[in-house]
């Protein structure tokens, strides 16, 4: 019998007589994975478990406006022509054609009347740009409001705050590059701001604008920061957010099952991957809606840039309103330093506040950590409501945005409303600094009052709606003991206790370093955990069960009955039971 020796395997090798030859697809995976050793981090990461709510959906409404921009940005710059030369338009525009206008300002034009799909396209860009802004600051209250700002996220929050603000600063530049009346009079404003910074505020204005206002450069300068100089920084920021979330495994809602040092929920691959891509084109479906029959920023209808057709309504994009609203309601302080003019009423609302507001929603992981000493790692969500001091601390903040955003409208509140602007300035002036603080004390106390209403859920059950006489003709409301698995999330919390020094003197009677400030801060952890009511203790729910137990005994002949507080009046009968004064 012959042997076909070509079939035997080489005892020297550890492949195949006769290998297999692998698909395509697994052959370009292997050279990849040889060359770039991807292989053992892709297994790792794309089965990597996240937990399922429709709150974590808003980072993803904000990653995918972001690509959207991308998107259609890349179509933009294709056509358009960042240039300040004047020419005379002769597009498809009737009435403006004839009309001296700059390069810029002609391109803008071209693309939304000349260019297929050019109108569509800068509308969905502008649209893409106010849903990023707005998804990224509600995103950052939702982390913020349930506590997943704290250790180790801290860094994942400064990025987030730096993306907000470079998100605000690429809207600015972006909706400046038309050259029109609306961004003309915002790069004139620009201008102001810079020249209102002390000493050295003429000759920053003459290094961004080439010389004297408008200059020849400050559209290129601002179209090449727009495309390249702040996108990089964004898609390095949100690959650092994007890293630093796979790393540290996404928080989840507290409930049973889940605890500090695991995760409940489904792999990244497939599930969120297809919802992922999905709901990608559910944004980006939603934008096309939006950039097709919504109007914004109808460059035709203002013209070219000029200062003296600027009027009432000239407001910026809605996310730059709120340092115009303080511009507008500002007194008119001015004083004079050696010879030099401070512009009081410019840097406050614009070179103070802003950056002031920044910085504190920066540090607010940091401060309250030192304000608490927790140290440690939290991966479970907290109910705002459980944390009524944090909570209301965000809702001033908001509150504060809100009526300076409102303050910029103060021209058209006063046309629609028949009001008078002076009365809406006073109003706003006051309003910034009061309704803060009544927004404070009433999500603290809103908050406090939930928590009471959690503990007699605990403790008491829930209200069944009947009502139940007692012999005596006392009437109670019937409760009911909440299920095991609402029951441990609402006991998923740990029992505050404020923060109190070790020692405040050494050994010898002498005060210990940094007592003054350790004071302040025991103080400050008083007042955070002030009036918050503590989940019930395990002695305590014992009790409040053998009450329950007890009562039901006592109310069990009505179960299975349709009770309503009449069946004992005499008047109405149920099923099974004989009425008062009935004996037949």
């Amino acid at each position: 019998m012959s042997i076909d020796t070509s079939r035997i395997a080489d005892s020297n090798t550890t492949s195949a007589a006769t290998p297999k030859k692998p698909a395509k697809a697994g052959a370009v995976a292997n050279w990849a994975d040889e060359r770039l050793g991807l292989g053992g981090m892709m297994k790792k990461n794309l089965r990597k478990v996240f937990p399922d709510h429709w709150s974590f959906m808003l980072g993803e409404i904000a990653l995918w406006s972001f690509v959207v921009l991308l998107l259609t940005g890349v179509f933009l710059t294709l056509f358009f022509d960042p240039s300040m030369a004047e020419i005379d338009y002769q597009g498809s525009y009737d009435p403006l054609r004839g009309v001296e206008m700059s390069r810029s300002m002609a391109s803008t034009l071209d693309i939304s009347f000349d260019v297929r799909g050019g109108l569509l396209m800068r509308q969905m860009h502008h649209w893409a740009a106010m849903i990023f802004i707005a998804s990224m600051m509600i995103h950052m209250m939702r982390v913020y409001f349930t506590g997943a700002f704290r250790k180790p996220r801290e860094l994942n929050w400064v990025i987030g705050c730096l993306l907000l603000l470079l998100g605000t600063l690429e809207g600015f530049t972006g909706y400046s590059l038309p050259d029109d009346l609306l961004s003309g009079t915002g790069v004139r404003a620009a201008d102001g701001f810079l020249k209102a910074t002390p000493v050295v505020g003429s000759y920053m204005s003459f290094f961004l604008f080439g010389g004297e206002f408008p200059g020849d450069s400050i559209i290129p300068r601002l179209y090449t920061i727009h495309i390249l100089l702040i996108p990089g920084l964004l898609l390095g920021l949100i690959a650092a957010h994007m890293l630093l979330l796979v790393y540290h495994k996404h928080t989840q809602w507290p409930g049973p099952g889940r605890t500090e040092e695991n995760v409940v929920g489904f792999p990244m691959l497939p599930v969120y991957a297809a919802k992922a891509g999905g709901f990608f084109f559910i944004v980006f479906g939603a934008t096309a809606v939006m950039g097709g029959l919504l109007t914004i920023n109808p460059v035709w209808k203002f013209g070219p840039y000029d200062p003296t057709k600027v009027t009432a309504g000239s407001q910026p994009d809605w996310y730059m309103g709120w340092p115009d609203g303080l511009l507008r309601i500002i007194p008119g302080w001015e004083t004079h330093i050696f010879g030099h003019p401070i512009s009081w009423n410019i840097m406050l609302p614009i070179l103070i506040i802003p950056p002031l507001m920044l910085t504190v929603l920066i540090l607010l992981p940091f401060i309250e950590a030192w304000i608490t000493g927790d140290k440690r790692e939290h991966h479970l969500l907290e109910r705002p409501r459980n944390a009524p001091t944090r909570t209301a601390v965000m809702v001033s903040l908001m509150t504060f945005y809100g009526l300076a955003w409102a303050a910029g409208g103060n021209d058209i509140i006063a046309i629609k409303l028949d009001l008078s602007i002076n009365q809406i300035t006073y109003f706003m002036r006051g309003a910034v600094f009061i309704g803060p603080a009544i927004a404070f004390y009433i999500t603290r106390r809103w908050c406090i009052s939930l928590q009471r209403h959690d503990e007699g859920k605990l403790l008491h059950g829930y209200e069944t709606g009947i009502i139940m006489r007692s012999a005596e003709g006392g009437y109670s409301e019937r409760h009911l003991p909440i299920s095991e698995a609402e029951a441990y999330t609402l006991t998923a919390r740990d029992r505050e206790v404020p923060w109190t020094p070790t020692a405040t003197t050494d050994e010898n009677g002498v005060a210990a370093p940094g007592g003054r400030l350790d004071g302040i801060r025991s103080k400050l952890s008083t007042l955070m955990y002030a009036d918050n009511i503590q989940k019930p203790t395990a002695a305590e729910l014992e009790e409040a069960h053998h009450h329950a137990e007890h009562e039901h005994a006592l109310t069990a002949a009505l179960d299975g009955h349709s009770a309503d507080g009449h069946q004992f009046d005499g008047h109405h009968a149920v099923e099974g039971e004989t009425l008062r004064g009935d004996d037949h």
